[in-house]
């Protein structure tokens, strides 16, 4: 989690809402990672997420990924949950709850409705106050910013 919280450091620094990702296979061994890049590239779908699974799934060469633990800083949104299920990862651990667009456990539960194929195991509020912080001193530092 410290290494998402880092790369989600990277996507504030670069004008994106600071979230990141990565992905451990069964070794412990970092697969993938992903940041925000949204704005920069100017991709809805580039969510650290999205990003981490499309790289995860490259590296091992199957879209399989239920023997992989995927880490990020921020409850996925229905996007991102989807995806999180449709890559039938084996473990979700996130940092912190999105009270606006959660889709794990917060707003939506995805990963339980009648719509999922897979049985996802979640571990919620995993460096819990540094992901809300960030969070928070982001939006925080937007607001106060001159136009």
């Amino acid at each position: 989690m410290h290494q998402a919280l880092e790369l989600s450091q990277m996507a504030g620094d670069g004008g994106d809402v600071p979230v990141g990702a990565v992905i451990i296979d069964s070794f412990g061994n970092l697969i993938a990672e992903g940041e925000n890049r949204k704005e920069r590239d100017q991709d809805p779908t580039a969510h650290a997420e999205i990003l981490a699974l499309r790289a995860a799934a490259n590296k091992l060469q199957t879209w399989r990924l239920n023997q992989c633990t995927l880490y990020v800083t921020l409850e996925p949104c229905p996007m991102c949950a989807g995806a999180i299920v449709q890559a039938r990862i084996g473990l979700l651990v996130y940092g912190v709850d999105d009270p606006k667009t959660g889709a794990i456990r917060t707003v939506a539960n995805i990963p339980d409705s009648a719509a999922s194929n897979h049985r996802l195991s979640v571990i919620g509020g995993i460096l819990e106050s540094a992901c809300r912080q960030q969070l928070q001193a982001w939006f925080a530092h937007r607001r106060h910013r001159p136009h």
